[in-house]
């Protein structure tokens, strides 16, 4: 038995195409549904507020810059001299029979005393022979002058015409010549004897002696070295900068009219610091060509006497730090060193509270202060405190007194 489908009415075929169309369009509806939902929730949300960077201002210590006279001040170093010293030898040979007990490295000794002496019998037996030889060259002539003084008056009575060599002349002439030679070796031989005394030619110290008694020594032998001990110098090298901070010119040979600039030395001696006063007396006549540099002498008067200091002389060889006068500047500003960056700028702190880098005309600097001669002017304020990274314009905040948080804010910020 078959059964015959039966064919599907319109009105049915219509209503199963829209359901699947529905079916079809759903998921599509969603995800549009879900897409806006989000938009909307974006529109509907606040806007976020915009980031600015804030720059806080640099809190920096600062000085107010003033003018003031101010005195350079010239620093240097070098060793004490003498301003004589000599090296004794002997000048004719013979055996030392006398050495001084003050004749040894360290000794003191006055202007004439004998150092030194050698042997003088041989010159003393010297003299007795050019003496000798003095008398019997003056008898020679005395006898000469007596001959010729006879033959004159011989002639004169005979009313003859002599020569000159009847009359002893040219024999009287050789008499008077040895007689001078004579007298001459004789001086020459009290000179001898002489020089068996060696003796100081100045007040002074020993700084060596080379011969001992008993030593033959010849001529040129050398015995030992001294010094004079009224006046020490202390040569000072100085730049042309120096120069003209002390005042001072090339070739400054110092007059009664014009005094040289005074100088302090200090040196310590036997873990004690000491000072003692001298001043500039002359410069060299020219600069070094390798060193670029002139010396300038420091003397110090009597100093191992009214100029020793509390006892302790001013002796050569020690070294000694000098710290010289200079001029008088009426005009510059003093700030603290701290406030110098590198070697010839400050940092000012302008009226709109920024920082600036302003180069500066430095006449002096020390280990506490700088003297500025020029680039700053007075009521300017400058930065002491350090300032990393520090540029033109860059923001800061002056602080006058300095809080717990503040120093902790500057230290931490300082380079």
């Amino acid at each position: 038995m078959s059964y015959t489908e039966a064919p599907a009415r319109p009105g049915s075929r219509i209503g199963l195409l829209i359901k699947r169309l529905i079916f079809l369009a759903l998921p599509l509806l969603v995800l549009v549904g879900s897409v806006g939902g989000f938009v909307a929730m974006g529109a509907l949300r606040p806007a976020p507020e915009e980031k600015t960077d804030i720059i806080e201002a640099l809190p920096v210590l600062t000085a107010t810059a003033r003018t003031e006279p101010i005195s350079l001040k010239v620093r240097g170093q070098g060793a004490v001299n003498a301003r004589t010293e000599v090296s004794l030898a002997s000048e004719i040979s013979g055996r030392v029979v006398y050495v001084s007990p003050e004749f040894l490295a360290g000794g003191q000794f006055r202007k004439g005393d004998t150092l030194v002496r050698l042997d003088p019998k041989e010159y003393e037996l010297g003299i007795v022979q050019a003496e000798a030889a003095v008398a019997q060259a003056h008898t020679r002539l005395v006898q000469e002058q007596s001959e010729g003084q006879v033959a004159s008056q011989g002639a004169e009575q005979l009313g003859v015409e002599v020569s000159d060599l009847t009359l002893r002349r040219p024999q009287l002439a050789q008499a008077n010549a040895e007689l001078a030679s004579a007298e001459a070796r004789l001086d020459e031989t009290r000179l001898m004897l002489s020089r068996t005394r060696i003796t100081a030619p100045f007040t002074g110290r020993v700084r060596e002696r080379n011969v001992n008694i008993g030593a033959y020594v010849a001529p040129g032998t050398r015995l030992g070295e001294i010094y004079a001990s009224d006046v020490v110098e202390v040569p000072i090298a100085l730049t042309d900068s120096d120069l003209a901070n002390l005042g001072l010119g090339i070739g400054f040979v110092e007059t009664p009219a014009r005094r040289g600039p005074t100088a302090e030395l200090s040196a310590v001696v036997g873990g004690v610091p000491h000072t003692w006063t001298g001043r500039i007396t002359r410069t060299d006549s020219g600069f070094d060509p390798d060193t670029r540099v002139l010396f300038a002498y420091i003397e110090v008067q009597d100093p191992y006497g009214r100029n020793a200091d509390n006892g302790t002389p001013l002796a050569t060889g020690l070294f000694v730090t000098a710290e010289i006068d200079g001029r008088v500047l009426d005009d510059s500003i003093v700030l603290p060193r701290t406030a110098l960056r590198g070697k010839d700028s400050v940092y000012v702190a302008r009226t709109d509270d920024t920082l600036e880098v302003r180069p500066v005309e430095v006449a002096f600097s020390e280990r506490e202060r700088v003297v500025i001669t020029g680039g700053l002017s007075a009521g300017e304020r400058v930065i002491t405190s350090p300032v990393r990274a520090a540029a033109d314009g860059m923001k800061i905040k002056p602080v006058d007194r300095l809080n717990t948080a503040q120093t902790t804010e500057l230290v931490s910020t300082s380079e």
